[in-house]
């Protein structure tokens, strides 16, 4: 069983963010084997990283609601209380915020943390320092979202380009409900993404541990 769930992943179908370069990666392959020229092997251990870089797995959200679940795969870089960004009009006063960095391995589609509605999105151009840094979140490129929850308290989740990334996506929209788990982005070739937490709710993670994004539950809001 776990051979299977590893293999439905890894061969899981790639995000449309990647079809370009999946698809410039085969034309490089089938130029290799029409001219007979050293381009065929570069042309295909680039498609090959690519189906494996966009793959885009399906996830299970946790039913319970009220959670805060991970944005992200990859691992929890920081756990301390940070103001949200200032774009985001979510105040000054520190909050809880996960930060979770995504190696080039890990699935770099984002996933919203909560049910809730699209109140803010901003874009911040910004630096490519190492994502795993914590200044990262300050001074890296970066797009932000306000989310509105029910009870119209706020959750921030923002995409951080790293020293790789040069491409944040984001297809949420401004006034556009999201449910918890769903798709709203990707980051291209190794990111990280931040989660703000509202006043008073404790995350309920802890440093290095691995996320499973849209499953693994980082606060309960209730």
């Amino acid at each position: 069983m776990a051979l299977a769930q590893s293999l439905s992943i890894v061969l899981a179908r790639p995000h449309p963010a990647g079809y370009p370069f999946i698809g410039g990666g085969a034309a490089a392959c089938g130029l290799g084997l029409i001219l007979g020229g050293w381009l065929f092997w570069p042309g295909l251990a680039f498609t090959l990283f690519c189906l494996y870089f966009f793959r885009d797995p399906d996830r299970v959200p946790p039913a319970t609601p009220g959670l805060v679940i991970a944005p992200a795969d990859g691992h929890v870089v920081s756990i301390g209380e940070f103001p949200p960004p200032a774009e985001l009009d979510m105040g000054n006063s520190p909050v809880w915020r996960v930060a979770i960095f995504l190696s080039v391995l890990d699935v770099h589609v984002n996933r919203s943390p909560v049910a809730g509605r699209v109140k803010k999105i901003v874009y911040h151009h910004g630096k490519f320092l190492s994502a795993n840094l914590d200044k990262a979140s300050d001074e890296n490129e970066r797009n932000a979202l306000a989310i509105e929850l029910p009870d119209g308290r706020m959750v921030g989740c923002v995409q951080i380009a790293g020293l790789v990334a040069r491409r944040i996506l984001c297809d949420a929209k401004h006034g556009d409900s999201l449910q918890a788990g769903e798709r709203f982005g990707i980051i291209r070739f190794g990111s990280r993404t931040d989660v703000y937490l509202p006043p008073g709710v404790l995350p309920s993670v802890l440093l290095g541990q691995t996320m499973i994004g849209g499953e693994t539950v980082l606060a309960d809001l209730r």
